[in-house]
């Protein structure tokens, strides 16, 4: 009976031995489990509150804005940029801009720039930051983009420029800008900043070939980065050292500071290669000519007739023959005042909408016509 008993009792000390072996081993696992839980939790609050860069390549954090970083970004792009002197029939600088190789083959290296930079040139050259000079030739432009594409000497080109995604960056992320501001005499300055604003909507005139002056409405990306006049074609450049947009123009005002904008290069990558083929960029048309319901000083001197009543939209003030508007109903006097269901309000706000469609595609047009609203559908064409 005394060994029984014995026996027994071992018995139990193994068993309370097991079961205490189980509660640690249980223990650590809720111990591991609830140190990762936190590990997530903090990783989450501390990007939240610390944003990154994301490129197409690699993320930066925000908060290790370095020396080093700035240096290693400016270091990827700087060799790309070029200084770009526009000369006249007599070879005299008669305005200067700045432009980046975006892309080299065999033959050419591909800068992009702004086309107002370029516009009325008889010859252009580029100053590269080695300080030597090149000779640039125009392949295409594109006034309501503001983009412009020319080639190079591929043995003359130092450094093709990383192109990133702005569609990627955040409101407050640092950007910097290399160009030439008041000239070449100033070539390869670098600005930073940050990125104020991801898309603004901002009205801008442009002079077409005909000296003519057009109203556009352009979708940019806003920084407090310093911009003067020669910086214009440059790159607005991340901190992984990558080009998310193309300064193009700034406020200029007494009361204002610190507002430039560039064009994000994903609009711009769309554009590039056609422009780079010589082609002419192809937008649809309506085939109508309209006019601000505000600009009664136009309207008066030519004595159009039009409903007063309508405060806002534009006017149809010559329809043509066989086009997509006539062919949809549409009747000269009649008021445009919406497309797909955006307001319209100026002529320029009519061709950003216009605009953001492809040839081919139908469009629903509201309209005023002797005082009532109508709407029609409209198959837009390309320009003859």
């Amino acid at each position: 009976m005394k060994e029984r008993i014995e026996s027994n009792y071992e018995a139990v000390k193994v068993v309370n031995h097991n079961n205490k072996k189980k509660s640690y081993t249980f223990i650590i696992m809720l111990l591991i489990i609830f140190s990762f839980l936190i590990g997530v939790a903090l990783t989450f609050f501390y990007f939240k509150e610390h944003p990154n860069v994301v490129t197409s390549k690699r993320t930066i954090s925000e908060t290790k804005v370095s020396e080093e970083a700035m240096e290693s970004a400016i270091s990827k792009v700087y060799d790309s940029v070029l200084c770009i002197e526009v000369m006249d029939e007599y070879g005299q600088t008669i305005s200067t801009g700045t432009g980046f190789v975006y892309q080299k083959d065999d033959k050419y290296g591909y800068v992009l720039t702004n086309a107002h930079v370029v516009s009325n040139a008889s010859k252009v050259n580029g100053k590269l930051s080695n300080n030597e000079m090149v000779e640039l030739k125009v392949l295409g432009t594109d006034s309501y983009t503001d983009l412009a594409v020319l080639r190079m000497d591929v043995k003359k080109v130092l450094q093709v420029a990383s192109i990133g995604k702005s569609s990627n960056m955040k409101v407050g992320n640092t950007v910097f800008t290399v160009g030439s501001p008041m000239g070449s005499e100033y070539s390869g300055t670098v600005t930073k900043g940050i990125l104020s604003s991801k898309e603004r909507l901002i009205e801008t005139s442009t002079s077409n070939e005909y000296y003519q002056t057009e109203s556009y409405i352009v979708k940019v990306m806003q920084t407090d980065a310093a911009i003067s006049p020669g910086n214009s074609g440059g790159p607005l450049v991340n901190l992984a050292g990558d080009v998310i947009g193309i300064t193009s123009l700034k406020i200029v005002d007494s009361k204002a500071e610190g507002m430039g904008f560039a064009i994000p290069i994903d609009d711009a990558m769309n554009y590039v290669d056609t422009l780079a083929s010589g082609k002419k960029i192809e937008r649809p048309i309506m085939g109508v000519q309209i006019l601000d319901l505000t600009n009664k000083l136009l309207l008066q001197r030519y004595n159009i007739k039009y409903d007063e009543n309508v405060k806002e939209g534009v006017l149809l003030v010559k329809i043509s023959d066989d086009y997509p508007a006539a062919k949809a109903g549409l009747k000269e006097s009649d008021i445009i005042t919406k497309i797909d269901g955006e307001k319209i309000n100026t002529t320029s706000r009519f061709k950003y909408e216009l605009y953001k469609h492809n040839i081919g595609e139908t469009i629903k047009v509201t309209y005023i016509r002797n005082g009532k609203e109508k709407t029609t559908n409209v198959v837009l064409n390309k320009s003859n």
